[in-house]
């Protein structure tokens, strides 16, 4: 029987049309995704679901569907997917991560246009019978300094845009190497920097716990007067209310946002504030990335349900099904490896390299160095999966080595990813035991055993008498439980490296009363 699609949300006729030449039945209801009821009703007769932004796929949705085996999101945005219940009962999910840059990027553009000159504003005017010359008295872009907040592949799109303008840019990436930053043309600065520089900043990172809020009040202060604030990448990247009180103050020349905290933002504290630019997210919304987009998922989905290949996954890798059984412990290892260094990196990446050695050396490397690379970039990127890692790293600057040898030292097979950054080099070496669960077997040279947790601690410190026993005192009279306990040292007395496997996260106030210890150089949470 050919596999059945159904597609909830507004696609183009010809993606539709692919399903339907490569023998997949589909069926077009695009009016379903908005209905929740009744695409609980019905999605349990479905092997695939196409959807945009409309369709909500929610934990009752996935528990009815019985027989879905892949959710295709044209576009890169999930937030309406639950992945982790997705990947619970084995449905794929796939997204188009690359289909509309160049379309969001030249929105910004022509945003960063719009509210230098004032056209929302002198066109209403205009059509009103008025004619205002004095009144919309604009900003040559031509001379003026761009700062980007994030440069990565929409980013870097934007400089070059700029950078045709003739304007000056600076940017602002923890991933941006000096090398890469060159080639593009900008100038790499930090944060503090770009906001007392750029007369224009423009934001183009992801939403992380580490991007909230990254605009605020005190970034605003710390700006140029009168410059210019756009924001076409996510809402609660900027606080918005200090954004009102900068402009109705006039500390900011002006803004413009395509994308805000509360969506649809049918009201918002920002409307009716001097020289505010808004349009409804419209940063991927042109014809041309739509249907590519569109085009693009009808593709994937048809190849996974035809011939089982996976493209653009966000929760497995592109591995064929023969080879996942021998690959799958080892994607996680290095998933995790990959996270463990990119958790304690807090400096430009300019290369990484993985050492596999033994059996692991005759795998499909490829895929294990895609999931080393999602763990290592998913920190302060989130969105990053394994077919997207390997080109956001190579966008990046970021050199990929690997290095494949034969057996060597007391373990059959284990892979070591190194990261080099502008300051230093950091290593964390693992193995999959018999039972199928990875372990970490070495942490900086120093060699310990361990497996990783949802929640860990990562303490370094001097090898002195008592540590433990302060420790322990510490964690147990504030209610954290550990659950398992690992040590290493370089030598008696010398460097030392404990990873703490505990029940909940560890209080903030506890883990600064560690820290403060004589002995101990570093505490950090990490999460797996």
């Amino acid at each position: 029987m050919a596999p059945k699609v159904l597609i909830s949300d507004k696609l183009s006729s010809a993606a539709v049309q692919i399903f339907k030449d490569r023998g997949i039945d589909a069926d077009f209801l695009p009016d379903v995704g908005k209905d929740k009821a009744r695409l609980e009703e019905i999605i349990g007769g479905y092997d695939g679901l196409a959807i945009r932004s409309a369709t909500k796929v929610t934990e009752k949705i996935i528990a009815a569907a019985d027989r879905l085996k892949v959710i295709g999101r044209a576009g890169i945005g999930v937030d309406n997917v639950d992945i982790p219940k997705a990947t619970a009962r084995g449905i794929i999910v796939m997204n188009t991560p690359f289909g509309n840059a160049i379309t969001t990027a030249e929105h910004a553009i022509a945003m960063m246009m719009a509210v230098a000159r004032q056209i929302p504003a002198a066109d209403a005017s205009t059509q009103n019978g008025k004619w205002e010359k004095s009144r919309f008295m604009g900003a040559e872009l031509t001379g003026k300094t761009l700062g980007l907040i994030g440069c990565g592949n929409i980013g870097s799109i934007v400089a070059d845009r700029a950078i045709g303008l003739k304007m000056k840019v600076l940017a602002y990436d923890p991933f941006l190497t000096p090398e890469r930053a060159l080639f593009l043309g900008v100038e790499k600065v930090d944060l503090d920097r770009l906001f007392a520089r750029a007369d224009v900043i423009s934001l183009h990172t992801p939403l992380t716990d580490k991007t909230r809020n990254i605009v605020d009040a005190a970034a605003i202060a710390a700006m140029r007067d009168g410059a210019f604030l756009v924001n076409c990448a996510r809402g609660g990247l900027v606080d918005e209310a200090a954004v009102r009180d900068a402009l109705d103050g006039g500390k900011l020349g002006g803004a413009a946002f395509d994308v805000f905290v509360e969506e649809p933002a049918k009201e918002n504290i920002l409307f009716g504030a001097p020289n505010f630019v808004s349009t409804p997210h419209l940063g991927a919304a042109t014809n041309e990335a739509q249907e590519n987009v569109a085009l693009q998922v009808a593709e994937q989905m048809c190849d996974y349900l035809l011939n089982g290949a996976v493209t653009n996954a966000l929760n497995m890798p592109s591995i064929t099904a023969e080879e996942a059984p021998k690959l799958a412990p080892f994607v996680r290892l290095a998933e995790q490896l990959g996270s463990f260094a990119g958790q304690l990196t807090e400096t430009g990446i300019e290369a990484i390299r993985l050492e596999y050695a033994g059996a692991v050396s005759e795998l499909k490397t490829e895929a294990l160095t895609a999931a080393a690379l999602t763990g290592l970039l998913t920190p302060l990127l989130q969105t990053v999966n394994m077919v997207s890692a390997p080109i956001v790293a190579k966008e990046r600057g970021i050199a990929v080595e690997e290095v494949k040898r034969a057996q060597k030292g007391a373990y059959e097979t284990y892979i070591r990813l190194t990261v080099v950054t502008e300051r230093q080099e950091r290593s964390v070496a693992g193995t999959v035991f018999a039972d199928g669960k990875p372990r970490i077997i070495q942490v900086k040279g120093i060699n310990m055993e361990a497996e990783l947790g949802a929640h860990m601690l990562y303490i370094t410190n001097e090898d002195k008498p008592g540590f433990i026993g302060h420790l322990g005192m510490e964690l147990g009279s504030n209610g954290v439980n550990i659950a398992t306990f690992n040590l290493g040292r370089i030598a008696p007395g010398e460097d030392a490296i404990c990873l703490i496997e505990v029940d909940n996260e560890v209080p903030v106030d506890v883990m600064n009363k560690l820290a403060a210890v004589s002995h101990v150089k570093q505490v950090k949470p990490l999460r797996f």
